[in-house]
């Protein structure tokens, strides 16, 4: 079995294997951004990679945005790219041995990247890192689980089993405005915090 571990990562962007790189913000993620109104609002982006989003918030004025990875070259790419982006919101670390409180979270290709064995532990720790009232919001890949990956699939059904005991399900349904290869494929979700 593969170990997802900093290494496997770090190599992955050093080699430029991001197959998951759509090189700008997903249309889901800019559209909800688009309708925030509060540029103050404390955001998380954990697994971040290539920090799109990031960038695309930082761009509309949100200063409180904190990027996350376990891959320090991801971050320097981000950092290179976006040099006026606050050094210290660059986290680099384990996602799980992260502590902090954010009023949002955005899920763009972290989750399906970590091994799914590890998928109760992601929702237990994204109920604990948002404040009260905190909302999770994202994209899930809606192909079948298999032991081949990252990316690893799932169904809807399986999701609402992991996020049902901590989050309220506002929104789980299939994008409607997905790049064509990820069309049909993509769920949009919106959780708020229990």
């Amino acid at each position: 079995m593969i170990n997802f571990d900093e290494t496997y990562w770090d190599n992955r962007y050093k080699e430029g294997t991001t197959g998951w790189n759509i090189g700008h913000v997903s249309m889901p993620l800019k559209e909800y951004i688009d309708q925030l109104n509060n540029p103050s609002i404390s955001v998380l982006i954990p697994g971040a990679g290539n920090a799109y989003e990031a960038e695309y918030l930082f761009e509309k004025g949100f200063k409180n945005v904190t990027v996350l990875d376990i891959s320090e070259t991801a971050l320097l790419n981000f950092q290179q790219r976006v040099p006026n982006f606050p050094e210290k919101e660059l986290v680099h670390t384990d996602f799980f041995q992260f502590q902090g409180a954010y009023d949002l979270i955005l899920e763009q290709t972290f989750f399906c990247a970590l091994d799914p064995s590890l998928r109760i532990e992601y929702a237990r720790k994204m109920y604990s890192l948002l404040k009260p009232e905190g909302k999770l919001i994202g994209l899930l890949f809606d192909f079948p689980l298999t032991q081949e990956g990252p990316p690893f699939g799932g169904s809807k059904d399986e999701y609402l089993g992991y996020f049902k005991p901590y989050f309220n399900i506002e929104i789980l349904t299939r994008c409607y405005n997905s790049i064509p290869q990820r069309a049909g494929k993509e769920l949009f979700f919106k959780l708020l915090k229990k």
